[in-house]
């Protein structure tokens, strides 16, 4: 019997992995605009878990899998019993039994790999508190599509260390790029990530200022300063944007980068905070064709998943 193919984080793939499902991504992306109906997922259903809200994921997930012939059935913490005291064990088990593939977007990554632990059809990380694994992938195709292989590239991070962080963090270490990461202190990536880019000899760099990070990059990249879903009272979040402000992406800091380079931001944007409206409409901004990308990423990520 055939290993079961997860999708849960960069990290646990391999490089070969992560560039077959890119590479399937690209086919699927081309299959769509040449108007070439492909069923692949004829006969199939994911459903999908949120106890987080979405716009993008469950977008760009139902319409991938409508797209190639299959089914979806979305589930929300209140509308499962999941929010009622059932346990992920015992939830993995019965959808297995219904469904071809689940997507769980939730807080705790526990539950991701209590989910993984029991079912018996693929999982897929649509993001937890530590990782959003498919961003990033349709943030690599992106870039790709625009200056060719991101290998070799700068990739700067202005903001929170946050779990899309973490996620460019494990595609430095898979597809050879130089990470410089501009986090204040106390709101930087977990040692243990840290670590884990030490020990695969990924080209890691936590720099003290945005300025330092971005010079001379072929990527900027920005995420909102209080993460969806995270609850924290004015003071708190007062005192959190007034530690980041250093950090907002500019035209004047975005000029520090190549001047080729091009931003990206996962969405969905605080304007004015994280990033200025200069540059989330500017020359060098991809985020829509990134937003867009989301769907043939995760394309593809379904496609391997399924076999």
């Amino acid at each position: 019997m055939a290993a079961i193919r997860h999708f849960l984080d960069l990290h646990r793939l391999t490089t070969e992995t992560l560039r077959d499902i890119l590479d399937l991504a690209g086919r699927l992306k081309a299959a769509h605009a040449e108007g070439k109906a492909a069923d692949l997922f004829a006969g199939k259903t994911l459903v999908m878990i949120f106890e987080k809200p979405s716009t993008r994921t469950r977008v760009s997930f139902q319409v991938a899998m409508q797209q190639l012939g299959g089914q979806v059935v979305v589930m929300s913490e209140g509308e499962s019993q999941l929010g009622r005291g059932e346990t992920i064990a015992d939830t993995a088990r019965v959808l297995s039994r219904y469904a071809d593939a689940i997507m769980i977007r939730t807080d705790d990554p526990q539950k991701l790999d209590d989910l993984e632990a029991h079912a018996t059809v693929p999982v897929i990380n649509g993001l937890t508190d530590f990782s959003h694994p498919c961003q990033v992938m349709a943030d690599v195709m992106t870039f790709e599509e625009h200056r060719g292989p991101i290998e070799g590239r700068v990739v700067a991070w202005s903001g929170d260390g946050n779990n899309v962080a973490n996620s460019w963090i494990h595609a430095a270490g898979r597809f050879g790029f130089t990470l410089r990461l501009a986090c204040p202190k106390g709101l930087r990536p977990e040692d243990a990530v840290m670590n884990w880019a030490e020990g695969e000899g990924a080209d890691v760099i936590i720099t003290d200022t945005a300025e330092e990070a971005i010079t001379g990059a072929d990527l900027v990249v920005a995420d909102t300063w209080v993460s969806m879903g995270v609850s924290m009272g004015d003071e708190e979040a007062d005192a959190r944007r007034k530690l980041l402000q250093p950090f907002r992406v500019d035209g004047d800091l975005m000029a520090k980068a190549k001047p080729d380079a091009l931003f990206m931001h996962c969405l969905p944007a605080h304007r004015g905070e994280e990033v200025t409206d200069e540059v989330m409409d500017g020359p060098h901004s991809v985020v829509w064709d990134e937003a867009e990308n989301r769907l043939h990423a995760q394309k593809g990520i379904l496609a391997w998943c399924l076999g």
